[in-house]
């Protein structure tokens, strides 16, 4: 993926209804993030990079993501929902596991849009952030995480993560309003 020019925005997880197991210790965090998951859509918007929501289904294999958004914006913490869910212009693919290349057609997407650098925001730093980082890491394309734009359910572990992407697989870690989303003037993407 070396010759691809441009950068996309991947919101991970976050059309969620939290009524999973460690809802109650991810919510304070998801709090935190949000309003550097908002001003990472809002900018990618207003200079036309790809915002690309990847989410569970949470096992509902007849939904698509019309109902994942509806489902979870009629539930207790749509308040968390609403300020970033997708626009008529966005994309949507559907995981069902942590990583969101884990067969999920997102590789194929890619491709076709012509990324070379993705921007990773959502949630979970520990988990699906950090499992989708060392998934791009493997097929060689550039990753940035906003630190100040991802929620944990641990924060050390969290820490830990952040570190091991940028250690251990060359993840560009920034605040969300560092981010180089590649389309602006004069911002080079990070190196492979």
């Amino acid at each position: 993926m070396h010759d691809k020019k441009t950068t996309a925005l991947v919101v991970i997880d976050m059309i969620n209804t939290y009524e999973h197991e460690d809802a109650e210790l991810l919510l304070p965090s998801v709090r935190e993030a949000l309003p550097g998951v908002r001003r990472l859509i809002s900018r990618a918007r207003e200079i036309g990079v790809d915002v690309i929501y990847v989410n569970d289904n949470y096992g509902r294999w007849r939904s698509h993501h019309d109902e994942i958004l509806e489902m979870a914006l009629a539930r207790p913490h749509a308040d968390l929902v609403e300020p970033v869910k997708p626009d008529a212009d966005s994309l949507f693919v559907v995981k069902a596991r942590h990583s969101i290349f884990f067969q999920t057609p997102l590789e194929y997407l890619l491709d076709r849009r012509n990324v070379g650098h993705l921007v990773l925001c959502g949630q979970v730093t520990e988990q699906c952030v950090l499992y989708s980082a060392l998934d791009a890491h493997v097929r060689n394309l550039p990753t940035t995480v906003a630190r100040d734009a991802v929620a944990h359910i641990h924060r050390d572990l969290a820490d830990a993560a952040l570190r091991m992407m940028e250690r251990n697989m060359g993840t560009h870690i920034c605040s969300a309003d560092e981010v180089p989303l590649g389309v602006e003037a004069g911002t080079p993407l990070p190196p492979p």
